[in-house]
């Protein structure tokens, strides 16, 4: 046991060490900080970029009304259309906008002519349209002499909300979940399992690495004299589990600082009104007004989730699926040469789990409770992807209970059989490994 503590100590330590270890964790942050300023930046200079417009408006209803265009600069004319083709170039406007006469207020469609110098985006197009149509609509409704309260009354939004939220007595019978709690349950359950998957992938590589180095440079040859190769393999396990696990924490400290800190760096350089006619130039529809009680309601469904039970699992299934994969990792690190070619064709089985549950985890989202949630939760090589993703919609303690003991029971398994190919393969040298191989190895005696 000592043996494995000083093996996990080194593992630990010098990567911690490293300069590139250190470098990476702090950029990580910084460089997200930076892509957020970036992109607020882009989004602030980019609604800049106006447009200005000369409009021969034949119906005088665009022309007299009254609005408001951050990005789009119009300005009318009464000249003849074919004088006005010459001189908007002249005059250095973008686009000439020709509204014809219509007479028809119960038509729903009215053609328009548009000229310009350069080709026109898509986004500008329909933000011009969006414009003209509104005030279009705006003409009819004063037209047909409907009142602006009845007409706003034909309007409709149906939000359907759990009647059980809120009370603690059926608690137990019913669902007492609100939309806004499984809308953030939705968000954090990918998050958990995207975490998941990508924790697989980097660490359980990093494991795998690690063992092919020390292969290749003959180093573990020494090692090997004075340890058992199932500790040196463990030890390199959770040496570097807890190297992914500092470099989380650190990331979960420093990310949301940097997000505050970038945010609060561009919230002044970036127009709201501005933001919201992009907004509208690009969907075509009105931005809804937030309710100034979003933050409290957000606030109260993160506080009404259960915690105790999310956080405590998601610990557990994190370090159950990397004790799993990097065991694995490790094994094939130990069955290879440098022939990285070799090394796919062994890693293909190992992967196909992880891409399938990353897959899975898409529809768990959407069905939670449904069959296929059920088996990926409680299948031991998909449940720290699936599970995770599960525990925000309070999946029944029964199938969390024995996913856990499956997952226990399968790090062990999964523990004994990578050991049965490390102490074997960490000495092979020269000959080429196959599945049938692998098999071979494991049924050797120590």
């Amino acid at each position: 046991m000592n043996k494995l503590w000083l093996i996990t100590k080194r593992e630990y330590f010098i990567r911690v060490k490293k300069k590139s270890f250190i470098i990476t964790t702090l950029l990580t942050p910084i460089g997200v900080g930076l892509l957020i300023i970036l992109s607020g930046f882009i989004a602030a200079k980019g609604g800049q970029a106006s447009k200005k417009v000369l409009v021969k408006d034949d119906t005088q209803i665009f022309s007299t009304a009254e609005f408001d265009s951050k990005l789009i600069k119009y300005d009318f004319s009464d000249e003849k259309l074919e004088v006005l083709k010459d001189q908007y170039k002249e005059e250095n406007y973008d686009i000439l906008l020709h509204i014809p006469k219509f007479e028809d207020l119960t038509s729903t469609k009215h053609n328009i002519e548009y000229f310009s110098k350069e080709k026109l985006s898509i986004t500008t197009i329909e933000g011009i349209e969006y414009k003209i149509a509104s005030v279009f609509k705006e003409h009819k409704i004063e037209q047909s002499g409907i009142s602006r309260d009845i007409y706003d009354s034909f309007r409709m939004s149906i939000e359907m909300e759990n009647g059980a939220a809120g009370l603690k007595d059926d608690k137990e019978a019913e669902d007492t979940s609100s939309k806004l709690s499984i809308i953030i349950g939705t968000g954090l359950g990918a998050l958990m399992g995207f975490i998941m998957y990508l924790v697989i992938f980097i660490y359980g590589g990093m494991v795998m690495r690690s063992v092919m180095e020390e292969k290749i440079n003959r180093i573990v040859e020494v090692i090997i004299s004075s340890v058992k190769p199932t500790q040196l393999m463990l030890g390199k396990v959770i040496g570097v589990g807890g190297v992914g696990l500092t470099q989380l924490a650190i990331w979960l400290i420093l990310l949301p600082l940097v997000a505050m800190g970038a945010g609060m760096l561009i919230g002044g350089s970036v127009d709201p009104s501005q933001l919201q006619e992009i907004s509208n130039q690009a969907a075509n529809l009105p931005t809804e007004e937030i309710s100034q009680n979003k933050v409290t309601e957000i606030l109260t469904a993160l506080g009404n989730m259960n915690w105790w039970l999310i956080i405590p699992m998601f610990v557990i299934f994190f370090f159950g699926g990397y004790f799993i994969y990097s065991s694995l990792f490790a094994a094939i690190g130990s069955a290879i040469g440098d022939d990285m070619g070799e090394g796919q064709q062994l890693m293909l089985p190992v992967m196909l789990p992880v891409i399938l549950a990353f897959i899975m985890m898409q529809g768990t989202l959407q069905n939670p409770n449904g069959g296929m949630a059920v088996f990926g939760s409680l299948f031991p090589l998909t449940s720290p992807i699936i599970m995770p993703s599960r525990l925000a919609f309070d999946p029944p303690m029964w199938q969390v209970g024995l996913s856990v003991v499956l997952l226990v029971l399968s790090c062990w398994f999964f523990a004994w059989i990578a050991g049965r190919i490390y102490r074997v393969g960490i000495l092979m040298y020269g000959k080429k490994v196959t599945f049938k191989e692998l098999a071979k190895w494991m049924t050797y005696k120590s």
